[in-house]
C-alpha cells in the first residue's frame, strides 16, 4: 500500500496566492476611523448629556472588536506549522469568522431588545446632534465596509468584517431616518420601528455567514466545491478503478485540503501522475493541499477505510 503526499505548488507561491496582505491597510484605516468615531461619540454624548449617544458609542465599540477579531484570525492563520500544530494556526480565520457572526447576532439581538423596550417607554430623539453624529457614522462605516467589499465572496472572514461595518452603517441610517421622521411627525414609535426592521435585515444577512462558518469549523466541504464533481474527476483518471475515503475540508478561509485513496490495480502510477492530479485539483477545484494514497485493491488486504460510513 503506497502513500504519496504532493503539494501542487511551492510554499512561496502558496503564500503569494492566498495571503490577503492588502487587507492590512484596510484594517488599519478601519480601526483608526472607528476608534476615532467611538471617542467622538463618547465626548459629544457627555457634552450633550445624551444617554443614546453614549450607548451608541458602546455599540460602535463592537465594530472595533469585530475588526480586531477578523484581523487576528488572518494573522494567526499565517503562523508557520510546528511539531504540535502541523497545519499551523490556519483554522483561526474560520474560527474568527464564526465568532464574528455570533458576536454580530448577539449585538443585533441587544439592539432589537432595546427597540422593543422603547415601544413601551418611548424617548425623544435628542435633536440634530444625534442625527449629525449618526450621519458621520454612515460615512465612516460605509467607507470601511467598501474596503472589504471585493473580498467578501472569497473569504468568509473578510465577509464577517464587511458585514459588521455594513450592519452598523444600516443602524446609523435607521437613526437618521427615524430622527428626521420624528422631527417632522413627532411619532416617537418610528425610532424603535426602524431599529427592529434593520435588526431583522442584519440577522437575515448574518445567518448565512453563521451557518457557513460553522460548517467549516466542523470540517464540512467548502460550499464552493462540489464533492461529487471531485469524486467523478478522480474516478475518471486512467487506471483508477475506484476511489474511497475522500475528505475535503477548509484549512483556512482561503485554503482547501483533500485526502483520498485511489485504487489502481496496475500498481503505483508514479510521481508524475500524482503531481499532475494535484495540479489539476488546484486548477479545477482550487484545492491547495492534496494527499493521495494509492492502493492496488488486493482482496487479501482490504482497506479498513473503504466503507463510506467509516471515517
Amino acid at each position: 500500500m503506497a502513500h504519496h503526499h504532493s503539494h501542487n505548488h511551492s510554499h512561496g507561491s502558496h503564500e503569494h496566492h492566498h495571503a490577503p496582505a492588502n487587507y492590512n491597510r484596510a484594517f488599519i484605516i478601519g480601526l483608526v476611523l472607528n476608534v476615532s468615531f467611538v471617542i467622538t461619540e463618547f465626548i459629544f454624548g457627555f457634552l450633550a448629556n445624551s444617554v443614546a449617544l453614549i450607548a451608541d458609542a458602546g455599540h460602535n465599540l463592537s465594530d472595533v472588536l469585530g475588526l480586531l477579531l477578523a484581523w487576528l484570525g488572518i494573522w494567526l492563520s499565517r503562523r508557520q506549522p510546528s511539531h504540535q500544530k502541523t497545519y499551523g494556526w490556519r483554522k483561526s480565520s474560520i474560527v474568527a469568522a464564526f465568532l464574528n457572526a455570533l458576536f454580530l447576532l448577539v449585538v443585533t439581538g441587544a439592539i432589537a431588545w432595546e427597540a422593543i423596550q422603547r415601544f413601551f417607554h418611548p424617548d425623544d430623539v435628542q435633536g440634530s446632534i444625534i442625527i449629525a453624529v449618526a450621519a458621520i457614522g454612515i460615512v465612516i462605516n460605509t467607507v470601511t465596509a467598501l474596503m472589504f467589499f471585493s473580498g467578501r465572496h472569497n473569504d468568509i472572514n473578510i465577509r464577517a468584517a464587511f458585514l459588521h461595518m455594513a450592519a452598523d452603517a444600516m443602524v446609523s441610517v435607521g437613526v437618521v431616518l427615524a430622527g428626521i421622521g420624528i422631527i417632522l411627525t413627532h411619532w416617537l414609535w418610528l425610532d424603535p420601528a426602524f431599529s427592529l426592521i434593520i435588526s431583522a435585515l442584519i440577522i437575515f444577512n448574518t445567518w448565512d455567514l453563521l451557518k457557513e462558518s460553522f460548517h467549516l469549523v466542523i470540517d464540512g466541504v467548502p460550499l464552493k466545491i462540489d464533492q461529487n464533481a471531485v469524486r467523478a474527476f478522480l474516478c475518471e483518471y486512467p487506471g483508477v478503478a475506484q476511489i474511497h475515503d475522500l475528505h475535503i475540508w477548509a484549512m483556512s478561509t482561503t485554503e482547501t485540503a483533500l485526502t483520498a485513496h485511489l485504487v489502481i490495480p496496475t500498481g503505483h502510477p508514479g510521481d508524475e501522475f500524482l503531481a499532475k492530479v494535484c495540479r489539476e485539483l488546484h486548477h479545477n477545484f482550487d484545492i491547495d493541499h492534496a494527499t493521495l494514497q494509492v492502493e492496488t485493491g488486493d482482496p487479501q488486504h482490504p482497506c479498513v477505510l473503504e466503507s463510506e460510513q467509516r471515517v
